[in-house]
């Protein structure tokens, strides 16, 4: 004989359970929490999240006592999910966002508070977005600057590898956080992400209002991994083999991190993206690179923007670093020089025809030798963090009359009679010192070319002469800092003079 406490012991949490099981699939996804930024104006935020399927969802979004407004929307069959799109919003806050779940006569709650309205970034890549803020240079002074960033909001995705596309993310390192010194400097290449932070904050300088940052990076990883299969068959990449590179040290396989830490967050409304890898196709699928980087872009401006409902734009802002140096032997002194070249679609500026609205931080001059991460992991995220925003101020805020990226020739001459190659500049340049190997030129005879340097002779404000009497045949390329390492910290010969950007890479045909 069962005694009867134990029946009433074992009923009761069962009728508890049916009472409540209605709510339990009943929440908000993973990244809505406290302490989180939504999209501000003209684009209208993005709150959803799942429940029980034919349920009324009604979010309510208040300030104090206020109700701004109610939005309601019932949970979808198949998927288990509800979404609304709140109103658009100005910048400011803090507001709460309620959800509230009817089925029958059964309501269920939830809440999140201290929530801004402002601009959302999404930072990804590899190892040098990775890196914390405990890992640059002046970290002490870097953690302790946070009392006047209290709105600029940080939120980092756990490293997560998926085999098929994931609705919701599986987990996050650090949920939406103010920051502090403890959570900007959580370790090495754990989070923040420093070029994320310093980038935002940067941001939060010129607009003054909030700002949301959300890392979802894993170092090592080639650009297969952060790609939909879609995209990479658009470019012809070969189905996945055994990646036997130094350079590939985290996840290879096709899609895995594009299926567990973008994937997830394609609902959310973005102001933007910043990027930085590359360094990890440096000998693997390197030729393929002027595809696959313009195809991984257009396909996430196109996937957030059907995430979204049409709310993050079409062709939001997308930034990027072009890679800075290293000294290792791990790559042939191509791979860099091919890479960065790449990264522009083979244009060696941005935004261009098949890159529109974007930008670039050129990096090539922030070289660091004495790295305690390893020299491709240079310190001084200050300086790219610097020229990224600038990218962003003139791209994606529409700043008149700001430089944001360093010179290019706009006209190239050749003075053969004269033994000089003349290149007229769409800026003013500065000649910070004289290189007589960081340009070259491929001289061809007897069909046979080899590059050759060619160095600096004369300059001007906006034009430049090279000496090419080196070669005794015919002159019909020139290449400009096309070398794992171009030069020394902050030492590249070209720089603009009110901007200190450097002139960035370039190789070119030379036409008579």
């Amino acid at each position: 004989m069962v005694a009867p406490g134990l029946v009433l012991g074992l009923v009761l949490p069962l009728i508890l359970w049916a009472d409540r099981s209605a709510g339990i699939g009943f929440r908000f996804a993973s990244y809505i929490n406290n302490d989180m930024v939504l999209q501000k104006e003209p684009a209208g935020a993005v709150i959803w999240g799942f429940g029980t399927p034919g349920a009324a969802v009604t979010v309510t979004l208040r300030q104090g006592q206020e109700t701004i407004m109610k939005k309601v929307t019932s949970v979808k069959a198949h998927f288990d999910t509800w979404m609304v799109i709140l109103d658009p919003m100005k910048a400011g806050g803090p507001f709460e966002v309620m959800a509230q779940q009817t089925l029958e006569k059964m309501n269920f709650t939830l809440r999140v508070h201290d929530v801004l309205f402002g601009d959302v970034w999404l930072c990804s890549g590899q190892s040098n977005m990775q890196m914390t803020v405990l890992q640059v240079f002046n970290a002490t002074r870097e953690l302790s600057n946070t009392a006047a960033y209290q709105s600029v909001r940080i939120l980092s995705v756990s490293p997560i590898q998926a085999e098929q596309e994931l609705e919701d993310l599986v987990a996050v390192d650090l949920q939406w956080s103010k920051p502090t010194s403890e959570n900007l400097g959580h370790g090495y290449f754990k989070y923040m992400s420093a070029v994320c932070w310093l980038f935002g904050r940067h941001l939060y300088d010129t607009l003054q209002y909030p700002i949301g940052l959300i890392a979802s990076s894993w170092g090592g990883t080639p650009i297969e991994a952060w790609s939909s299969g879609r995209s990479l068959e658009a470019c012809g990449v070969p189905k996945q083999g055994s990646v036997p590179y130094n350079s590939v040290t985290g996840p290879s396989k096709h899609s895995v991190l594009w299926n567990a830490m973008i994937h997830p967050l394609r609902n959310m409304t973005l102001k933007g993206v910043v990027w930085y890898q590359g360094e990890s196709n440096i000998n693997y699928n390197t030729d393929l690179y002027n595809c696959t980087f313009p195809a991984l872009i257009e396909d996430w401006r196109e996937t957030f923007h059907r995430g979204s409902q049409g709310q993050t734009e079409r062709f939001f802002p997308f930034g990027f670093v072009q890679l800075s140096s290293d000294l290792s032997k791990k790559s042939s002194d191509d791979g860099f020089p091919q890479i960065r070249w790449h990264q522009t679609a083979d244009f060696g500026y941005v935004p261009n025809p098949k890159m529109p609205n974007t930008f670039m931080a050129v990096a090539m001059d922030l070289c660091d030798r004495d790295s305690p991460f390893g020299s491709v992991h240079p310190r001084d995220k200050q300086t790219v963090a610097y020229r990224l925003h600038l990218g962003a101020r003139a791209l994606a805020y529409g700043e008149k009359d700001l430089t944001f990226e360093g010179p290019l020739p706009e006209k190239i001459e050749l003075l053969a009679h004269e033994g000089l190659l003349n290149l007229t500049y769409y800026q003013q340049i500065q000649v910070q010192k004289r290189d007589n190997k960081i340009f070259e030129i491929s001289c061809c005879s007897d069909h046979r070319c080899k590059w050759l340097p060619a160095s600096m002779n004369t300059f001007s404000t906006q034009s430049l002469t090279l000496a090419i009497d080196s070669c005794q045949g015919t002159v019909v390329a020139l290449r400009y800092a096309w070398t794992t390492w171009p030069c020394e910290y902050k030492q590249c010969p070209l720089y603009h003079p009110s901007s200190a950007l450097p002139a960035p890479p370039f190789i070119t045909f030379i036409t008579d």
